[in-house]
């Protein structure tokens, strides 16, 4: 089975291109999804974390905002906390790769944020980097509730440069042309996908 990575800094798309994906029947494994359940009630990282930082967790859920707020800034900190997540969010991700190639899917896609920096692309066979202007980035960012400009620029120094994840990439996808063209990108890999595993494409 083909596994296609697909990542992207914060602002470029990357959640909306993976929807594309799943329009097109494509099998997709959510990181961000996965962390989610993982810090919900009854969660399995619930209880690590709260061990390891102490108040963050509220009615038997992880509360995000405090989370970050212990985090983002202690570099010491955000290791620990990888060192709990990861593992559990790399279960889920074994998980869902076994539910797709089980179903006879000829590929999946892994829609993972954070996907060269934490080495993830070794385990796909091709990779896909979805984005977008500086400027349209930020204007993106900027617009969600709650998010600073502290926050932003935190979170761009945690990720590795768009034009270094370009460099890397396979297929790239630019955002920034509006949706029918992304559309019209998204199903021309598919196709391509469909035809690598069949063996009509080397």
């Amino acid at each position: 089975m083909i596994i296609l990575g697909l990542t992207g800094s914060i602002g470029m798309g990357k959640s909306a291109t993976a929807s594309l994906f799943r329009d097109g029947g494509v099998p997709v494994y959510d990181a961000d999804a996965a962390v989610h359940a993982l810090y919900a009630e009854g969660g399995a990282a619930v209880a690590p974390i709260e061990e390891a930082f102490p108040g963050v967790a509220e009615k038997g859920a992880i509360d995000r905002q405090k989370l970050r707020a212990r985090v983002l800034d202690d570099a010491a900190a955000m290791k620990r906390l990888e060192g709990i997540v990861h593992p559990l969010a790399g279960e889920a991700q074994l998980d869902f790769r076994r539910r797709a190639k089980e179903q006879g899917s000829p590929f999946a896609v892994l829609d993972i944020p954070l996907l060269f920096e934490t080495g993830g692309n070794r385990h796909c066979t091709y990779t896909l980097v979805v984005t977008a202007p500086a400027d349209v980035q930020r204007a993106r960012v900027l617009a969600r509730p709650g998010m600073t400009e502290e926050a932003f620029e935190a979170i761009l120094a945690r990720q590795m440069p768009d034009a270094d994840k370009r460099a890397r990439a396979d297929f790239i996808l630019s955002t920034a042309h509006g949706f029918d063209f992304a559309r019209d990108q998204v199903r021309a890999i598919i196709a391509l996908m469909q035809r690598i595993a069949s063996g009509e494409a080397p």
